[in-house]
């Protein structure tokens, strides 16, 4: 991975879009960082695109081709990959071990969704496509479904209760007031949280991450290339990626999810640092409790301890560690699933050069985790500043 570099990252504003297509959002996330990165469009040679719901809701295939035409780069390499949320994290990971095995001098990875029109009750039976269907889909359990189990097993199991879910939605609403491309910018109140609709108890309406449109795209290559770029290229550490059970039934455990601590735990060897070298991390907070979850399975917190550190504000810019979604996660920021992944990537570069909203003082080392379905696949990539 030493060879591949984030060269140049963008995003568009996450909310709803109802003037724009998926293929608009694409290529307006595409066209910046390609202008973010400094290169040429002629030095692009590989399109990676990720998508969860497009074929199934615009009944539109080889997205990654019209996209590439759209943007105007010829002939070049175009590949879709779909992982469910984790779609753009390994759209990015195909980029970097392209670059990295000397397959592309420059590859663009996008990821985008459009989700606002079909309406929720549609979306959510889109999204359950990410299970199992043969068993958790049959039964009828839904997203919010599992992760009220989870929320619930993991109170059982540690202690946790709703007001350490609810500092995770309070802390993550803040950050998000000052990110200009955040879906909600308004702070909530612990009142507000536990008067919401209840989704699947113990979830209520902002445990649960918003519908929403948007997409990002990063330009990865290597270091013979960096030279254009305008704000220094970032160099990626690590790009791991692993795959875990997708229905219940194969489940060991509801409080961590084993693709994360296997791609975080390669990530951290790969690198060649641990979870206390991590200044910012950018994490997938689907669900209140799944940050909670994924702040132990990284390694920042052990399990019974996450969610009391959370409560604390030892996550936070204030906390002597490792800063947690200083973005907004996916709960302030949005969660357009397929594009997710490289939102993330694309904050914790801006951490690195040191123009994010939020900025963490002395950035150096970031992480992104990305998270498919109920665990079934997840990514994890580690950057460093130059």
């Amino acid at each position: 991975m030493n060879h591949a570099f984030v060269a140049g990252t963008a995003t568009t504003a996450f909310g709803r879009h109802p003037d724009k297509t998926l293929i608009d959002l694409a290529v307006e996330a595409g066209e910046m960082a390609i202008s973010d990165s400094g290169l040429e469009r002629s030095e692009i040679d590989a399109v990676y695109f990720g998508n969860f719901l497009g074929r199934g809701i615009d009944g539109q295939g080889v997205i990654a081709s019209v996209v590439a035409r759209r943007l105007g780069l010829g002939n070049v390499a175009t590949t879709n990959v779909e992982g469910a949320c984790g779609s753009a994290g390994i759209a990015l990971r195909h980029g970097v071990l392209s670059v990295a095995a000397g397959a592309a001098t420059a590859a663009l990875c996008i990821g985008a969704e459009h989700m606002t029109r079909p309406g929720t009750e549609a979306i959510t039976k889109l999204l359950t496509e990410a299970g199992e269907m043969s068993t958790d889909g049959a039964a009828g359990l839904t997203f919010p479904g599992f992760f009220g189990l989870v929320a619930n097993a993991h109170a059982a199991r540690y202690g946790s209760r709703r007001e350490h879910l609810a500092a995770v939605i309070m802390q993550n609403r803040a950050s998000a007031i000052t990110n200009p491309n955040a879906m909600f910018r308004e702070a909530v109140s612990a009142d507000q949280i536990a008067s919401g609709k209840l989704i699947a108890d113990p979830l209520r309406l902002l445990d649960c991450s918003p519908i929403s449109d948007g997409a990002a795209a990063a330009v990865v290559t290597d270091l013979a290339h960096t030279t254009g770029s305008r704000d220094g290229a970032v160099r990626v550490l690590a790009c791991e990626q692993t795959s875990g059970p997708v229905g219940i039934r194969h489940m060991e455990t509801l409080t961590s999810f084993p693709a994360t601590v296997a791609a975080a735990q390669r990530a951290y060897k790969s690198a060649s640092v641990g979870p206390r070298d991590v200044d910012v991390v950018e994490l997938h907070d689907c669900f209140s409790i799944t940050e909670v979850v994924n702040v132990g399975d990284l390694g920042f917190f052990p399990h019974g301890e996450a969610h009391l550190a959370i409560a604390e504000g030892l996550t936070t810019s204030s906390g002597p560690g490792v800063v947690v979604n200083p973005s907004g996660g996916l709960l302030g920021r949005g969660h357009p699933v397929g594009a997710t992944g490289l939102a993330q990537v694309h904050e914790v570069v801006a951490q690195l050069r040191g123009t994010a909203a939020n900025q963490v003082p002395g950035a150096r080392v970031g992480m992104a985790h990305n998270l498919g379905g109920a665990g079934a696949t997840a990514t994890v990539t580690i950057l460093g500043a130059a």
